[in-house]
């Protein structure tokens, strides 16, 4: 499993990459000066920081992603259950059911998740 984790900042940054990638590294300095108010130092800092990371790749002046918005997401909420419920779904499941009530749509949705992956 890839361990990483992001900052609220460096999350920002890499929605900005995820939602507009493929892009060059103009197009990222120019965006991120625009959206976060960041210099272009400070783009490339937190690029190469990803990029070490091994989320994004900049290759040939083109920022693109190694790890997508929903593999990284996935990651992250396995790492969640992993480290807060000793890798339990159902213990998650109850934890979330105790403070939030499940609408019918949701106990279907959560059904038909389990009929796809059964066997």
């Amino acid at each position: 499993m890839i361990a990483y984790r992001l900052g609220e900042i460096e999350t920002q940054f890499a929605n900005l990459i995820w939602d507009n990638e493929p892009l060059s590294s103009g197009e990222l300095v120019k965006l991120c000066e625009r959206v976060l108010n960041w210099k272009k130092s400070t783009t490339y800092t937190v690029l190469r920081k990803l990029c070490e990371k091994g989320i994004f790749q900049n290759k040939n002046g083109f920022i693109t992603s190694l790890v997508s918005k929903q593999q990284f997401t996935a990651i992250q909420s396995e790492k969640f259950v992993d480290e807060t419920f000793s890798g339990s779904l159902p213990q998650f499941l109850t934890a979330f059911a105790t403070r939030r009530k499940l609408s019918q749509k949701d106990i279907e949705e959560i059904l038909a998740i389990i009929e796809r992956y059964k066997d």
